[in-house]
């Protein structure tokens, strides 16, 4: 069940990363969800890392994953940007 909240959040995260960084990308909503998860995954590592929040700190961990999966969306569109042919 804990994979499958993983899942759903990390849907809800992707989409709203996709929504505040409007434009075109490579992935459909596949590509959204893992990097919605892994930004999500990457921002709570390093907050707890850093003692920035704790485990079970709902609003900072949601804020953190939504920064966290822009950052990813940031770097799979500089590194997977669709090529056009003139």
């Amino acid at each position: 069940m804990h994979i499958l909240w993983a899942l759903i959040v990390g849907l809800v995260v992707g989409a709203i990363a996709k929504l505040l960084m409007p434009g075109k990308d490579p992935g459909g909503i596949f590509i959204t969800a893992l990097l919605g998860v892994a930004g999500s995954l990457v921002a709570s590592f390093l907050g707890r890392a850093l003692g920035l929040y704790h485990e079970g700190d709902v609003g900072p961990g949601i804020i953190a994953s939504i920064v966290g999966a822009m950052i990813l969306l940031g770097l799979y569109r500089v590194l997977f940007r669709r090529r056009s042919v003139v």
